[in-house]
């Protein structure tokens, strides 16, 4: 082997372009990535409605994944946004079959990917409702589809279907009241996220059970006013979604999430210790 000393040269302009060039990319990839790591050496991460975390989970390990919140919130809020608009009979249309491909495709399995991914994060608030409202929006897709003859009137229920399918939507109610549960310490728009949300399946639910009752009047109001909390729920979840999606590299302002005063990032706001950091 050659013993000749190896000829060490001053940097370049072109080498300091190329070295200022790496940072950016590393300072775009850390702004990009899915969560604060710095906020993570404590054990929990903080409240984040754009990364729908309500900051009670504990993240596992590093790991160099995108947020999947916004897409699976993008998801989520498009469907329901063309159901809502049916249900409030806007146009004058009442008939729900346009919802059945988003249902299946993009507000079910897209959102049901985005609820994996967020497990392999380590959030389990995020897996939970994201994979939850997947199979919901599937399932739902189910019930409208024509060849499966669940509300048919030659199916199980004979076209009686007020009660069944206000079975399965108050049992969403519940399921959703609990996650609303989760968000009291996170932030004012994830807490009207799943307010508005908890709010539809509950008039929608009474519907169903107007109709079973034979009282058409009021369960077209009832419809309606679903349509309207629903209609509320799709665009507080393209706010959260782009809360999640903004950062200083893709736009010039980031919309505001109003942390709860009671909140860990409201009490550190005002100067108070957080629990964790009391304990």
């Amino acid at each position: 082997m050659s013993t000749e000393p190896v000829a060490v040269m001053p940097p370049t302009a072109n080498d300091a372009e190329k070295a200022q060039f790496a940072s950016n990319g590393a300072d775009h990839v850390h702004r990009h990535h899915h969560h604060d790591y710095s906020q993570m050496t404590s054990g929990f991460a903080q409240a984040d409605a754009g990364t729908l975390n309500p900051g009670v989970w504990k993240p596992y390990e590093h790991r160099k994944l995108a947020n999947p919140a916004p897409l699976g919130l993008c998801a989520f809020a498009l469907t329901t946004f063309v159901l809502s608009a049916i249900n409030m009979h806007a146009r004058g249309v009442s008939a729900p079959n346009v919802v059945v491909p988003l249902a299946f495709g993009y507000g079910g399995f897209v959102q049901l990917l985005a609820g994996m991914w967020e497990m392999a994060c380590g959030n389990t608030f995020g897996a939970t409702a994201l994979s939850s409202y997947g199979g919901f929006w599937i399932s739902y897709a189910i019930l409208l589809t024509p060849n499966w003859g669940i509300t048919a009137p030659t199916g199980p229920y004979s076209g009686n279907t007020g009660s069944p399918i206000g079975f399965f939507l108050t049992g969403w109610f519940i399921f959703t009241t609990m996650l609303l549960l989760c968000t009291l310490r996170s932030t004012v728009a994830f807490f009207l996220l799943f307010l508005t949300l908890d709010l539809a399946f509950l008039f929608l639910a009474t519907e169903q059970y107007a109709l079973d009752m034979g009282n058409k009047t009021a369960a077209l109001g009832l419809q309606k006013t679903g349509g309207f909390f629903g209609f509320l729920a799709a665009f507080l979840a393209w706010y959260n979604a782009l809360a999640g999606i903004q950062d200083s590299s893709n736009s010039f302002f980031q919309v505001p999430v109003f942390h709860f005063p009671w909140s860990d990032k409201g009490r550190e706001r005002r100067g108070i210790k957080t629990d964790r950091e009391q304990a």
